[in-house]
């Protein structure tokens, strides 16, 4: 598996930028918090993925083997274009670059037994091939980030149907917190929360993701990792 080292936009055009840390906010819908009988947050709840778990979901996914059911959390991704620190609402949503979807894969037994024990989440969260990531739809002074529509469809079935509008901490808001505590940089992503109807990810799964208004991918073939 390759993991990618590039960021592009619809066009096939690059980024200017490697691609950077992903942060990542856990249980921004409610319903999603309360499927996994986790509660609801009254605060952002951030974790972060390595650049080393991004991989190109155009170019399939490879699962790992042994560690018990990958999960699939389809999230809307935002591409950080300009440096964020104790930033305003305003910069924030000037240095977004462009708007993507991700896939924040999970191990979700291994998660559970780390939750139990009072662990970090990294080794259910970070491993090589965990952020399947799609292209970038480029913005402009026009989006309303609160009005937002994301889908995934499994073999044909709808599977996740998120809408911006359920969030609890909205996307500019929310970086705006983020930028408090971590600096964003360019070519760093935040992925910001799943909506309800997570589940397992299977081998030789058929998987759709769109922004709708935006874009429609097919992921790329999904297999068990083959170790060199």
């Amino acid at each position: 598996m390759q993991n990618t080292t590039e960021i592009r936009f619809l066009d096939g055009t690059l980024a200017p930028w490697k691609p950077g840390k992903v942060v990542c906010v856990g249980r921004n819908y409610a319903e999603h918090a309360r499927e996994l009988n986790n509660p609801v947050p009254t605060s952002p709840i951030l974790f972060m993925k390595p650049a080393t778990s991004i991989v190109d979901v155009e170019s399939g996914i490879e699962l790992p083997v042994g560690r018990g059911a990958v999960h699939y959390e389809l999230e809307l991704a935002i591409l950080v274009g300009h440096t964020l620190s104790h930033a305003s609402e305003a910069a924030c949503q000037e240095a977004i670059a462009g708007i993507g979807l991700a896939l924040d894969l999970t191990l979700r037994e291994e998660q559970a037994k780390l939750k139990e024990k009072g662990h970090p989440w990294e080794l259910s969260k970070c491993f090589d091939g965990a952020c399947p990531l799609s292209r970038f739809a480029p913005v402009s002074s026009a989006v309303d980030y609160r009005n937002l529509q994301f889908r995934m469809m499994m073999n044909g079935e709808l599977r996740q149907d998120g809408h911006t509008a359920d969030m609890l901490f909205p996307v500019v808001p929310l970086m705006s917190h983020i930028s408090r505590y971590f600096r964003l940089e360019p070519g760093d992503i935040v992925l910001t929360g799943t909506p309800k109807g997570v589940g397992e990810l299977p081998c030789g799964a058929s998987v759709e993701l769109e922004l709708v208004d935006y874009f429609s991918v097919k992921a790329g073939k999904i297999e068990n990792q083959t170790l060199s």
